[in-house]
């Protein structure tokens, strides 16, 4: 059973009791009102239900001037749909469409139209999407635990990525899948929606911390693709790659430390200042590997250029 049904009949009970307690007419209204007000984060259930309200009094006031007009016959609700719903559909309200049609359809059920009727409307719209909005408000699933799972299985993916790299740069007869590459953009996706509804718990405070590092993995990620077309470019195993295969051993495990160690980007400033001293290709093919390489090393460059702006100093972590 999902958490968002059981905040559902939560908000439904408690709508239904309060409206009792008022005296309310037709109680279980409310209860039908809290159905539609309860959300999945509680920046879009206020946002929602704040719009419902506004769209559902437009509409009761809609409602009775049809129906004061041109009187209780079921064509002037055709009217009242054909009327309303593009307003409401133009002015950002259109999450209230449901709601003020059980509005309008409560004063065409009680064929009259008075001040204790448009009260006793509002106060039903007032306690349902209320109590559906306290119900957000108070208890919401935090989502750290599920983000901080996927943090470390696309870690893992990353990790073994370039285990990957490294193995073809060594010996270009080597074969991998990519089954975690795949993984790897599937994971960012489903990351990246899990943060920003988190993002929409937080009322009082911005919490952008995991969005901007799941951002920073999509970069990442954007990153690694292009680096994989310069290895699929490497089909000759030369000294030069075998050499920057020992970058990405390296970055195989400082992809999964919290903090920036910055010991991938000194051992390819390193390889890159060995690599201008070493003699010129004598080949065409010598010349086409290495030219891949290169391509190789300035993309793996702008990876870590990412990684040492977003993560944590090494210093911060003590």
């Amino acid at each position: 059973m999902g958490i968002r049904i059981i905040k559902t009949a939560a908000a439904v009970i408690a709508a239904i009791y309060l409206a009792h307690l008022l005296g309310l007419h037709t109680p279980n209204a409310a209860g039908l009102l809290a159905i539609l007000g309860v959300d999945v984060t509680k920046k879009r259930g206020l946002q929602t239900s704040f719009q419902r309200l506004i769209a559902s009094c437009i509409g009761l006031f809609v409602a009775i001037l049809l129906f004061w007009l041109l009187g209780f016959e079921i064509w002037v609700i055709g009217l009242f749909i054909l009327l309303l719903y593009p307003i409401l559909s133009r002015y950002q309200l259109k999450e209230g469409i449901v709601t003020s049609s059980v509005v309008m359809f409560h004063i065409f059920n009680e064929q009259r139209y008075s001040l204790d009727l448009i009260a006793n409307e509002i106060s039903l719209l007032l306690v349902g999407l209320g109590a559906a909005t306290l119900i957000n408000i108070v208890y919401m699933p935090k989502a750290d635990k599920q983000l901080s799972d996927m943090r470390i299985r696309l870690e893992i993916c990353f990790s073994h990525i370039f285990s990957e790299i490294a193995n073809h740069l060594r010996d270009n007869g080597h074969v991998w899948s990519g089954s975690e590459l795949l993984e790897a953009h599937q994971l960012v996706q489903e990351a990246l929606v899990t943060a920003r509804r988190s993002q929409e718990n937080t009322l009082l405070q911005e919490d952008a911390l995991w969005m901007v590092y799941f951002y920073m993995r999509k970069q990442h990620l954007d990153s690694i693709d292009r680096m994989l077309e310069y290895v699929a470019q490497v089909y000759q195993t030369l000294p030069h790659g075998e050499l920057l295969a020992s970058v990405f051993d390296e970055l195989s495990e400082d992809v999964k430390v919290e903090y920036y160690t910055g010991r991938s980007e000194g051992k390819l400033r390193l390889l890159q200042d060995e690599f201008r001293q070493m003699p010129l290709p004598v080949t065409r093919v010598e010349f086409e590997v290495r030219a891949a390489l290169l391509q190789l090393a300035v993309e793996l460059d702008a990876f870590l250029a990412v990684a040492k702006r977003e993560k944590k100093q090494k210093a911060a972590a003590h």
